[in-house]
């Protein structure tokens, strides 16, 4: 979650917060090389002297032929990295198998990638001062591989990059006059290999340690079916341009309201604190006892009232077991002094990652992962059968999973891809709530293996049938992520344009909705698990965000569902 309008936000996943990185599509350009004997280069055009792009190909025809700035020559490549394309241009060529090549650029600008297509290996500078900088990695070919498509790529809303004087060399150089012929095929990116900091260390324990010391309260948190909920954020620690909303002031529309955020001290302490926006950053803000008071008022209505962990700057890695023993003691002090309902787990940009080898979702072993959830089921049995537990991922820690996950056979792609699939499996039957955050995405392939972005009713559908369906992981038909029940799950949206990149109006989201309830108005996706009456319903970015556009998200909700 966004503390920031969009235009002021901090760069995303390759700088530390989540967004999906094999998301940008391409149009592949084979060429007919016939090998020679000797070593060489295999690239066409990579120094784009020609004056135009043959044989690149450029996503969302984001490239062009520039004279400055150049590395060598005369020309060089320019892409315009979009909110919603981050501008990949690629080059396919014939290898030969069983074979090593060396892939370099010469690359200006911020979060420029450099990376071989189809699990191969990739790198990345975060930015180049204004001036060229190269890049260079090898790979080796498969047993049977006879092609490998290069590209290179920016990051989204990161603006325009260039690159110069690419090049593949390898034995058995082309000859020097290859025709392009255009495949008309679109592929799916490699994930970049920016390393997250603070890499998980530590034996890893599925065992809870200590003993429960709360008595179980309330009802189990599954809701009955044909109930409907609207979740929502409360900006409660800080203000933005939405304006500060007192909880006593939250309309009655919300079901869910999660105070925003819990973070915590250092990012492998698991010492989470929740610290109250100060009045000199939010003059209205209430008395701690008024905040309390209004929660309790907000409670006995039936609404509930989550800490929400993490968001965009709260990068939570519980790399050891006494990490994870300071998250449950500190998170319970949060929901004691405030009287809370649970928990809502928004680990954003490099909380979450899967060590390499950790490959089953369903058994993992990464500690940082081990530990939540280690942490979480402690904390439900704490607190019992009324516990409430919600999450909200990216698109990147879910349903690119489907794709991607983790550092995969190369060990070359971003270790966060899908690494909130064994959080969500392991938690299943305490999960109140998953509502993925549908916006601030990149392109993710849905279980008809077409790319969706966002903007429509389509991505919407198409992401929240994933969850409903099940899907294969990486692909892998033998290690199938289950479907959750339409009664846990939600769909995440920003409020507002303002609120982040993604925004659908009214008329959309309720395309959305009849799409997955009743299979009605669907557009060209229409979902694999049929319809879903019982879909749970909305979440948004945010409560003080939807206040500041006139409540129209809550309102088109309550209209939708009839309240």
């Amino acid at each position: 979650m966004r503390r920031t309008l969009p235009g002021q936000r901090r760069a995303t996943i390759a700088a530390g917060t989540a967004s999906a990185v094999a998301a940008a599509t391409l149009v592949g350009v084979t060429l007919g090389l016939a090998p020679t004997a000797s070593a060489g280069e295999f690239l066409v055009n990579g120094g784009f002297e020609s004056g135009s792009l043959g044989p690149w190909s450029c996503s969302g025809n984001s490239g062009s032929v520039v004279t400055s700035p150049v590395h060598g020559g005369s020309r060089a490549l320019a892409a315009a990295a979009t909110a919603g394309d981050t501008a990949q241009c690629g080059q396919t060529v014939t290898v030969a198998p069983n074979t090593t090549y060396t892939l370099s650029a010469y690359v200006n600008g911020s979060y420029v990638y450099l990376g071989v297509d189809g699990g191969g290996p990739s790198t990345w500078t975060p930015g180049t001062g204004g001036s060229y900088q190269k890049l260079s990695l090898s790979f080796t070919t498969g047993a049977t591989q006879t092609s490998a498509t290069v590209y290179t790529h920016g990051w989204y809303g990161q603006g325009t990059y260039y690159a110069d004087d690419i090049s593949l060399d390898g034995p058995g150089a082309p000859s020097p006059t290859p025709t392009p012929t255009p495949t008309g095929t679109a592929s799916p990116t490699a994930s970049p290999t920016a390393t997250p900091t603070g890499t998980p260390t530590g034996t890893p324990t599925g065992t809870p340690t200590g003993t429960p010391t709360g008595t179980p309260t309330g009802t189990p948190t599954s809701p009955p079916a044909g109930s409907h909920a609207l979740v929502g954020y409360l900006h409660a620690s800080f203000a933005n341009g939405a304006g500060y909303t007192r909880m006593a002031d939250v309309p009655n529309s919300w079901d869910f309201i999660n105070l925003s955020f819990g973070e915590p001290t250092s990012v492998t302490s698991g010492d989470i604190r929740f610290n109250r926006c100060p009045a000199t950053e939010c003059p209205t803000v209430e008395s701690d006892d008024e905040f309390k008071a209004a929660i309790a008022a907000k409670r006995a209505q039936g609404k509930k009232v989550l800490i929400s962990i993490g968001g965009q700057n709260g990068q939570v890695q519980l790399t050891s077991t006494a990490a994870r023993d300071t998250f449950v003691s500190s998170v319970s002090a949060i929901i004691d002094k405030w009287g809370l309902d649970g928990l809502d787990i928004d680990f954003e940009g490099h909380s979450l990652s899967l060590n390499t080898g950790d490959t089953d979702f369903r058994n993992p072993t990464s500690p940082v992962i081990v530990n939540l959830i280690s942490a979480v089921k402690t904390l439900k049995a704490k607190y019992g059968p009324g516990f409430v537990l919600t999450m909200a991922p990216e698109t990147f820690f879910v349903q690119l999973g489907y794709q991607y996950y983790g550092s995969g056979p190369w060990g070359g792609q971003d270790p966060r891809a899908g690494a909130y699939l064994p959080v969500i499996h392991a938690l299943r039957d305490d999960l109140t709530l998953l509502h993925v955050q549908d916006y601030n995405s990149g392109s993710i392939m849905g279980l008809d293996n077409q790319y969706h972005s966002m903007g429509g009713a389509d991505f919407h559908v198409a992401m929240t049938d994933m969850l409903l369906k099940g899907f294969p992981v990486a692909g892998n038909a033998n290690n199938v992520f289950p479907a959750l029940p339409a009664s846990k799950v939600a769909i995440g949206m920003p409020a507002t344009t303002n609120a982040g990149n993604g925004y659908v109006a009214p008329a959309e989201v309720n395309k959305a909705l009849d799409c997955l309830t009743k299979l009605a108005n669907c557009g060209t996706y229409v979902p694999r698990s049929g319809a879903q009456p019982n879909l749970r319903g909305l979440m948004t970015w945010s409560i003080n965000w939807d206040r500041f556009g006139g409540q129209e998200f809550s309102k088109n909700f309550n209209g939708y569902f009839g309240r």
